[in-house]
């Protein structure tokens, strides 16, 4: 049988007393591609923490495959855009090399690691940026530059938190068929708030509202979302798109 990659198992935390998540339990495989959804408040940044090892689980373990190092945890995250400080005088090579130091096998030389960033950044299509600062850039473009970031480290697991955000419509078309491509080497762990995107890429969808509610399809209904206590906004596509909002209810 095979094992995950990473198993979050029976992992709770609280903020000053209050739960924000209780009994997680989650198996991440080789190539998968799960799509987190969930209301604000429901825990799923706090989830991503955990996993990450930024925070520790209140109760519960993260556990990694035995051939997985335990030093540094083989993840590349994206972060959202609108946490970065655009003050911080850095440039786009250097934000780019940044993420080699999660690397398991680090770069001989600092001319590799230039070489390597300048391959990424090729890769995305923003090579011509590699000297410009960080706060020049555009949203899509600092996208661009932390997804390069993030795989620089040859990670095993790449977590993106809500990628949709504040990117045009052309890179967020160019952003999903990247990930279709990465996943063949990867699994991808997406968060998003926009289900009815990412449901044509995603395999499975992990809902979380402080429980987590795992559906072992992309395909998921309003219905589903009530059944799960997963309140959000699911836009459909028709003859007329629309969109079903369903009400917010953070208890229970």
């Amino acid at each position: 049988m095979e094992k995950p990659l990473i198993h979050v198992n029976r992992v709770s935390f609280a903020w000053e007393k209050e739960w924000v998540l209780e009994e997680i339990d989650l198996k991440i495989f080789e190539r998968d591609f799960i799509g987190m959804i969930g209301p604000n408040g429901g825990g799923k940044s706090t989830l991503i923490r955990i996993i990450m090892g930024i925070l520790p689980p209140g109760s519960g373990k993260i556990y990694f495959r035995e051939d997985l190092p335990r030093l540094k945890r083989p993840i590349g995250y994206l972060p959202q855009v609108r946490h970065i400080d655009r003050q911080f005088p850095i440039t786009v090579s250097d934000v780019v090399r940044s993420g080699s130091l999660m690397r398991q096998t680090p770069f001989t030389s600092a001319a590799e690691e230039k070489e390597a960033a300048l391959q990424w950044l090729e890769e995305m299509g923003i090579a011509f940026l590699h000297r410009k600062a960080i706060g020049e850039l555009s949203g899509g473009q600092m996208q661009r530059v932390f997804l390069c970031r993030a795989l620089i480290s040859e990670p095993r697991l790449l977590i993106l938190d809500e990628p949709d955000t504040f990117v045009d419509n052309r890179f967020e078309g160019e952003l999903f068929e990247k990930l279709r491509e990465l996943n063949e080497k990867m699994a991808i762990l997406l968060v998003s708030h926009d289900v009815g995107t990412i449901t044509s890429y995603v395999r499975t969808i992990a809902c979380v509202n402080r429980r987590l509610h795992y559906h072992a399809s992309p395909v998921i209904t309003p219905e589903d979302l009530k059944a799960y206590n997963c309140p959000i906004e699911v836009l459909t596509h028709g003859d007329i798109p629309h969109r079903v909002l369903e009400k917010h209810n953070h208890h229970g």
